[in-house]
């Protein structure tokens, strides 16, 4: 079977659906899947050591839902980006990575949320196969696509791209940071990130002789901004080789998220072998199992809680470096490759 990809991610700014599309079709093309990349004007002419064909003359939306129809020739189709051409109907898989248009609508603007609910409600009634990356997804889009679970398949990302380039520590000098002497948070502003709940960890962190950084940029036109934490280091966006360095040198990922459908920053971290502490929330428990120190998203047991304990145990930190190598390693790009290509195999 001949896949056609939806490669509309090759003119997008990179977020962790791009990453995770980049990445899979990586792992697809040295597996020896005979692969079509169809791609709108102004994508490279190759990516993954595969060409791209470059059609029709829109971008965005409208080119996905017009002119890549016409392309796909017969082949099955496969979008990895959460959208996907209605006029395909059946002949074609979506890996629709959450259900947040509908459980966190608060952190989209009106416009995204709408196109997206229409569309993952319309998708599957077309006929189309829906693809998710945890099983937290999977239930929540079972509830609100009102799809029967076993309709929606699961394959795990991957987090060994975050070693691939080498780290460039003058990240480091470049916002002032100590390696040892900082956390880490990675993440955009939208609300259901939950940057807010560092305020406490930043006084903490402050009292220390210590810092927060934060690498990570919003997009106006999807995420509603929820703002900035007070006093804390504003590293915007990060070259892949910068993040490998900030996640070595950090004392550990603050990942504070109230909502995540797979969670990639603390599978990041733990490849880089940063220790993870995180909201026990959405899929990230799904991901770290034993390997992160968990917090409450919203309670008692705060990010600050968390990070005064990582501070006052000299062995926790230790511990939770080498757990989270050793759970890392269970999660891979290839073996997610793998997956899909099961869950895309002839019913």
């Amino acid at each position: 079977m001949t896949l056609a990809i939806n490669a509309r991610f090759l003119t997008q700014k990179m977020s962790g659906v791009q990453r995770f599309s980049r990445e899979v079709v990586t792992a697809l093309a040295a597996t020896g899947q005979p692969i079509r990349l169809l791609a709108p004007p102004g994508a490279p002419a190759e990516f993954a050591g595969l060409p791209v064909e470059r059609i029709g003359r829109r971008s965005g939306q409208p080119w996905e839902q017009f002119d890549l129809p016409g392309a796909v020739a017969g082949c099955h189709l496969l979008n990895l980006g959460n959208t996907g051409p209605l006029r395909i109907g059946g002949a074609q898989t979506v890996v629709i990575h959450d259900a947040g248009v509908f459980d966190t609508p608060e952190s989209y603007s009106f416009a995204f949320r709408a196109w997206y609910r229409a569309l993952h409600w319309t998708l599957p009634r077309r006929g189309a196969r829906i693809v998710t990356v945890s099983e937290f997804s999977r239930a929540r889009l079972s509830l609100h696509l009102k799809l029967p679970a076993a309709r929606i398949g699961v394959m795990a990302e991957g987090g060994e791209h975050a070693l691939r380039d080498p780290a460039e520590p003058e990240v480091l000098a470049r916002h002032g940071l100590q390696p040892g002497r900082f956390v880490l948070a990675v993440g955009t502003r939208a609300a259901h990130k939950n940057l807010d709940a560092l305020r406490d960890a930043v006084a903490l962190l402050a009292s220390r002789g210590m810092k927060l950084a934060v690498a990570g940029a919003a997009d106006a036109g999807v995420f509603r901004n929820a703002g900035d934490v007070d006093a804390a280091v504003a590293l915007g966006r990060v070259s892949d080789g910068e993040l490998r360095a900030l996640y070595q040198a950090a004392l550990c990922l603050i990942f504070p998220s109230r909502y995540e459908g797979f969670g990639l920053p603390p599978l990041e971290a733990m490849w880089c072998g940063c220790p993870v502490l995180a909201a026990s929330a959405g899929a990230v428990p799904e991901v770290c199992g034993d390997a992160a120190l968990w917090f409450d998203a919203e309670g008692p047991n705060t990010p600050a809680t968390a990070i005064a304990r990582l501070l006052d145990d000299p062995l926790l930190g230790e511990h939770l470096r080498l757990a989270g190598r050793a759970r890392a390693a269970t999660f891979s790009w290839p073996a997610a490759a793998d997956r899909l290509l099961g869950l895309l195999e002839p019913r």
